[in-house]
C-alpha cells in the first residue's frame, strides 16, 4: 500500500513473516453487504490487540474496515489474526461492527505481492481468496494490486490478469451481496507512456461495472500535497492523475474515493493533516463529487481523524 511508480520499482516488504491461513474456526455466517455510498474506509495492518479489531466506537465515522493483507502465500498481519480468532469471538466482533454500520472486508495482495510477475493464476487465486471471504463471513474484498513490474511492461498482461481476477471474484461474491473494491495508485488512472497498455483505465473499461469503487492511493508519487494538486491538476510526471482529471479520463466520478495516509509515517509522501484534508473534501463536494475517503491506516488514523477529514460535507 506504499508503492511509488516513479521510483526504481523495488518493492520493500512491510509485512510480517508470511504464513498460510488456518482453515479451522470457520464461521457459518454468510455476508450480505450493500456497498455504502459514500464510503469511508480504514485499513488495519498493524497489531491492535488480541481482539484484532478495536471497539467499533474507535472507528466511528467509518463504514468499511479492511483487514490487511491476504497475500499469494496466505493471510498475514491483521487478516491472519482475524482468521485465527475463535469462531465465537469472530462472530461477536462481526456482529458488533455490523450493528455499528461498519463492513469488515479483507484487502488482497499489498505492495509485497507481484501476482502477474510471479506467474500466479488469476482464476485460481480469485477462487482461493473468495473462499477466504466466505470462510470468515466477511463483507467483501479490496484488491490492492501493486505489481509495478508487470504494469510497467506495458504488454497488457497486468491489465488482463486484474480483469480476469475481478471477473472470477464476482462469480463467487455477487454484486449487491459482497463489496468488491480496488486500490489503484493514482497515476494508473491517467494516460501515460509509462503504462502503455492503459493500466487501470483499461481495467476500468474491462470490468469497471463489477467494481463498487476505487480506493485511490493519492500518495507516494511526490504529488497530491495540497487541494489543487489532489483535486484539479496533478504535476509531472503523472499529469492527468488528480481527482477531477481522472474523472475526465472516463472513470465514474463517484467511484473515486480519495485515499490518504493516516500519518506522515504511513507513506513516503502525500500526507495532508485531516483538518486541511477536510477543506479539500469540501471543495470536491461542492463540485459534485461525493465518493468518500480512504485512510491507511489505523491506529494512526482513528475516529477523530475521519471526523476532521470529512470537512463540513459529511458530518
Amino acid at each position: 500500500m506504499i508503492s511509488s511508480v516513479s521510483a526504481a520499482l523495488a518493492l520493500a516488504s512491510v509485512s510480517s513473516v508470511l504464513a498460510v491461513p488456518v482453515a479451522n474456526n470457520v464461521s457459518p455466517l454468510v455476508s450480505r453487504a450493500t456497498a455504502p455510498s459514500p464510503a469511508f474506509v480504514i485499513y488495519t495492518d498493524k497489531f491492535v490487540s488480541s481482539d484484532v479489531l478495536p471497539p467499533a466506537t474507535s472507528l466511528a465515522g467509518y463504514n468499511v474496515v479492511a483487514l490487511s493483507f491476504l497475500t499469494l502465500n496466505g493471510a498475514v498481519d491483521q487478516a491472519l489474526a482475524y482468521a485465527n480468532l475463535a469462531a465465537d469471538a469472530k462472530t461477536a466482533k462481526k456482529t458488533e461492527y455490523s450493528q455499528a454500520g461498519i463492513n469488515v472486508i479483507v484487502s488482497a495482495f499489498g505492495e509485497t505481492d507481484q501476482p502477474t510477475t510471479s506467474g500466479a493464476d488469476p482464476t485460481s487465486t480469485a477462487n482461493t481468496m473468495a473462499q477466504f471471504v466466505l470462510t470468515n463471513a466477511l463483507d467483501g474484498i479490496d484488491v490492492d494490486y501493486e505489481d509495478l513490474t508487470a504494469m510497467n511492461k506495458g504488454d497488457g498482461a497486468a491489465e488482463a490478469w486484474v480483469s480476469t481476477f475481478t471477473t472470477t471474484l464476482r462469480q463467487t461474491l455477487p454484486q449487491g451481496q459482497f463489496i468488491l473494491t480496488h486500490a489503484p495508485l493514482a497515476p494508473w488512472l491517467s494516460p501515460n507512456a509509462q503504462f502503455a497498455a492503459g493500466a487501470y483505465l483499461t481495467v476500468n473499461k474491462n470490468v469497471g461495472p463489477l467494481i463498487d469503487w476505487y480506493n485511490i492511493q493519492f500518495y507516494n508519487q511526490g504529488l497530491y500535497h495540497d487541494c489543487d494538486g489532489l483535486l484539479n491538476t496533478a504535476g509531472a510526471p503523472f499529469t492527468g492523475s488528480a481527482l477531477f482529471e481522472i474523472a475526465a479520463n472516463g472513470v465514474e466520478l463517484n467511484k473515486l474515493v480519495i485515499g490518504k495516509p493516516g500519518s506522515a509515517a504511513d507513506a513516503n509522501d502525500g500526507f495532508i493533516d485531516p483538518a486541511t484534508l477536510g477543506t479539500c473534501i469540501d471543495q470536491a463536494k461542492a463540485k459534485g463529487w461525493s465518493a468518500g475517503v480512504m485512510v491507511f491506516e489505523f491506529p494512526d488514523a482513528d475516529a477523530a481523524f475521519i471526523k476532521a477529514a470529512k470537512g463540513s460535507s459529511f458530518q
